[in-house]
């Protein structure tokens, strides 16, 4: 027999390593001995009170051995000589889409611009060390996107867009830690993240799939509105029937091929702002209301805000407790910056995007000339404004948050994780009213939210720009381009996702268009 409950644990009980046994048996009222284990399903922290209570959701075995293997299983199958699915772009959405065409009988040709895990790290610490930005390998491209170089982030929202517990156990298969299944909130961290990604592409080269680095596509050939052919950057050619354009909120190049193609683009909302970075202990001492170090049985802290600001919404976006900020430039002349946190996330800094939300119908009317494109070139030009107030490197211009609010230049500025350095700059002028204004009310709404967030200890850091993407790819019932049969616009690239989950679900979903 099997019982899932709902058990309480208090800090202090927590630190028993038999507590679930116990409790389990109270709640159950059955002899401990007649538990023959149990399986944590779910662990979350409620922090709301000074009493800190962890939620456990447990399936409880009563005379009946707890299964040792998953109930999902990944049927990868030799492909070598299969019909191939071209998909462009090795992150989330590129990599679960070439699983899944493994699955489905199908051989997936990766094209990737960027460089392998191994390789891209000397990009990344060009970038953090020189101040040079390699556009084909940085913080957004190479192998595992994105995602590989962040936090490792895996909680979302999009629970209807397919089998969340899927894409979990497809990361544990390839050496994520089975915490990820257990955790409220789980991540895996940027220092696991890389070993996980190389799994992955093994498992597709394993079973014959084909994956080519420092390889981008620079054009598409298509006849009658359907995909004849790929255009690489050495002039080679491939022919290309099913292509999963999977490229990423920052390929920039792919929006400008497309429209100048005339293929049809739409322009989206989106949400830009800046970084917070406060000491851990701070974020700490509020949540867990405590002063000091915080219980070893306790992770690194986070927070999630929001606030409404003139009608536009201002909140924390991708919050990293015990983590860095990174540069996260796709190009020399721009500065956009990010966080990550290790798997410890035991770095002595938090940081979190602040963003405002800004309406693309309604926002940017001194940019209609640019059409759909005008989302993209706003981004643009604050990246190229925090480059110049940076000080035409990649230091990063910043300001104490308190001065930042109250419209003065800071004279000198708190510590910082970002590696490349922090210049001082006087943000509140710099940046344009829609978004300066609006972060200046919402700090201060934040700060009565949560009390010791509001600190001149605090940075904020410019700019937070890539939240997502401003443009979308229009697609169909089928996942197909609206107007260019063959080709599948997919994941965040595409506009339609937030987020690794969110990505490698879409990244699914067009395999098995693709494929059908």
């Amino acid at each position: 027999m099997v019982k899932d409950i709902q058990l309480r644990v208090s800090l202090v009980e927590e630190e028993r390593a038999d507590i679930l046994l116990i409790k389990a048996s109270q709640f159950l009222d059955i002899s401990r001995d007649k538990i023959s284990g149990i399986k944590v399903l779910r662990k979350s922290i409620d922090a709301r009170k000074p009493k800190i209570i962890f939620n456990y959701k447990v399936a409880v075995y009563i005379n009946e051995a707890v299964p040792e293997t998953s109930e999902y299983t990944f049927d990868y199958k030799d492909v070598s000589k299969a019909k191939p699915v071209h998909i462009i772009g090795f992150g989330p959405a590129g990599m679960y889409a070439a699983l899944r065409c493994i699955e489905l009988g199908f051989k997936p040709i990766v094209l990737e611009r960027g460089k392998n895990v191994k390789d891209r790290r000397r990009d990344l610490k060009a970038i953090n060390q020189d101040h040079f930005v390699n556009e084909d390998s940085n913080y957004c491209f190479g192998e595992g996107g994105a995602g590989t170089y962040s936090d490792g982030k895996l909680y979302t929202r999009s629970l209807k867009r397919g089998d969340v517990r899927r894409i979990f156990e497809n990361l544990v298969y390839h050496g994520a830690t089975d915490q990820i299944l257990v955790d409220a909130h789980p991540h895996i961290g940027t220092n696991k993240l890389p070993k996980v990604v190389q799994n992955v592409r093994e498992t597709i080269l394993k079973y014959g799939g084909e994956i080519h680095f420092e390889t981008r596509v620079t054009d598409f050939i298509i006849k009658n509105n359907t995909i004849q052919a790929i255009q690489l950057q050495n002039g080679n050619e491939m022919e290309a029937n099913r292509v999963i354009l999977a490229t990423g909120h920052s390929a920039r190049d792919i929006y400008y091929l497309l429209h100048k193609k005339e293929i049809a683009l739409e322009a989206k909302s989106f949400a830009m702002g800046v970084r917070a970075e406060h000491q851990q202990e701070i974020i700490d001492s509020i949540q867990y209301h405590c002063s000091g170090k915080r219980s070893d049985l306790l992770p690194a802290a986070s927070y999630s805000l929001v606030q409404q600001v003139n009608n536009r919404g201002v909140y924390s976006f991708c919050m990293c407790p015990g983590g860095f900020i990174v540069p996260a430039a796709t190009a020399n002349g721009e500065v956009v910056v990010n966080g990550m946190s290790p798997s410890k996330r035991n770095n002595l800094f938090a940081n979190s995007g602040i963003v405002v939300e800004i309406n693309v119908l309604k926002d940017l009317y001194k940019y209609e000339h640019f059409g759909v494109l005008k989302g993209l070139e706003y981004q643009k030009d604050l990246e190229r404004l925090a480059f110049t107030a940076g000080g035409r490197t990649q230091t990063a211009p910043a300001q104490r948050l308190t001065d930042f609010v109250n419209g003065k230049l800071s004279p000198t500025l708190n510590p910082t994780s970002y590696q490349p350095g922090l210049n001082s700059a006087p943000l509140h002028s710099l940046l344009p009213k829609l978004i300066g204004s609006r972060l200046r009310q919402g700090f201060k709404a934040f700060g009565e939210k949560m009390h010791g967030y509001y600190t001149e200890e605090a940075n904020i850091v410019g700019v937070e720009s890539r939240t997502s993407s401003p443009i979308s790819i229009p697609r169909n019932d089928k996942l197909e381009h609206t107007q260019i049969k063959g080709l599948y616009p997919c994941g965040e690239g595409g506009g339609y996702a937030g987020g690794i989950v969110s990505a490698a679900m879409d990244g699914e979903r067009c395999a098995e268009a693709a494929c059908s």
